[in-house]
């Protein structure tokens, strides 16, 4: 059962099939004539076969008069829906047609540069529930001051209590 469908075994029923196949239409050409399972078709004239007029489908032009951003408005009042995703700006859209993804632009560049906006830049609301959490608080996070030394009160209470280590740092014992 492990060995049924290995390369190997592959090819060869491919090679089978194509022998299959050459073989009747090898046959097909040499006993075609004889072995007919019909009338041929080759020997009626063209007036006794009936034609079928040509199907016409004339499609009217189509003519977009709208902006995209236009189009943007027409949809939410259509839907009545508000788009998820804000509109992208004109500079961050304008690097997506310029240079190739190969060389590091175009498509590559427009992707990195929405990547480094947060989702309350680019959407409106939260789209999913997990992003309820975190949902504009860069905003709180601004006025947050951050500790010289984020990791010292840790380690004050935790290495020098327990070992009977004394903290007196001296005043050279910064690093920067």
């Amino acid at each position: 059962m492990r060995d049924l469908l290995t390369t190997q075994k592959q090819n060869c029923y491919r090679e089978l099939i194509e022998k299959e196949v050459y073989t009747r239409l090898a046959w097909k050409v040499k006993y075609g004539q004889e072995y007919s399972r019909g009338p041929s078709l080759r020997g009626l004239k063209a007036s006794a076969v009936p034609k079928l007029p040509a199907p016409r489908t004339v499609l009217p032009p189509v003519m977009c008069t709208q902006k995209p951003e236009e189009l943007a408005v027409a949809q939410t009042t259509e839907t009545g829906l508000q788009p998820d995703m804000r509109p992208v700006t004109p500079l961050i859209r304008s690097t997506l047609y310029q240079g190739f993804s190969k060389e590091g632009k175009g498509r590559n560049l427009y992707l990195q540069q929405r990547s480094q906006k947060s989702p309350d830049e680019k959407f409106q609301h939260p789209v999913l529930s997990s992003w309820e959490y975190g949902w504009r608080l860069g905003e709180l996070v601004k006025e947050v001051k951050k500790p010289v030394y984020g990791r010292s009160g840790l380690v004050k209470d935790t290495f020098y209590a327990r070992n009977g280590i004394f903290n007196s740092p001296a005043p050279t014992d910064r690093l920067g």
